[in-house]
């Protein structure tokens, strides 16, 4: 499975989102509502995040700390529509996958990318300190 299609998997419902950026689901809803992030939709209108949805929460909540408001966000970040490559997105191959993943295979995939610092070779992701917290060494 390529880097990005893996990147851009649905994989994570809203829950562990919330748990991941120690964001509120309504915080979580606003940012989608001002196109700055895209999750997937299941049949039953479930929102589904992924890795990349996950690391641009993380990035938007470290600019509300240092106090950027959303249209500072929005000029930093551009903004991501359903057909951009940034999109999360689901299809019958990836819904398939994302249904056979036990739930220590998407913990190994968790930990991977924590290692590997996702697709910025060199630097240390933001969901590397986020995430770390989940994981003992």
């Amino acid at each position: 499975m390529g880097d990005e299609i893996r990147r851009n998997m649905a994989l994570f419902p809203i829950g562990i989102v919330m748990k991941l950026t120690d964001l509120s689901a309504r915080q979580i809803r606003y940012y989608e509502q001002h196109q700055l992030i895209v999750p997937a939709r299941t049949s039953g209108n479930q929102r589904l995040f992924s890795f990349n949805d996950v690391e641009r929460l993380l990035e938007i909540k470290a600019l509300i700390d240092k106090g950027v408001n959303i249209a500072g966000i929005k000029q930093v970040m551009n903004p991501v529509n359903k057909e951009s490559q940034e999109a999360t997105v689901i299809t019958n191959d990836t819904e398939e996958k994302r249904k056979v993943l036990t739930d220590s295979q998407l913990y190994r995939m968790l930990k991977q990318e924590l290692v590997t610092g996702g697709k910025r070779p060199g630097q240390v992701s933001l969901i590397q300190g986020e995430l770390s917290r989940f994981f003992k060494q």
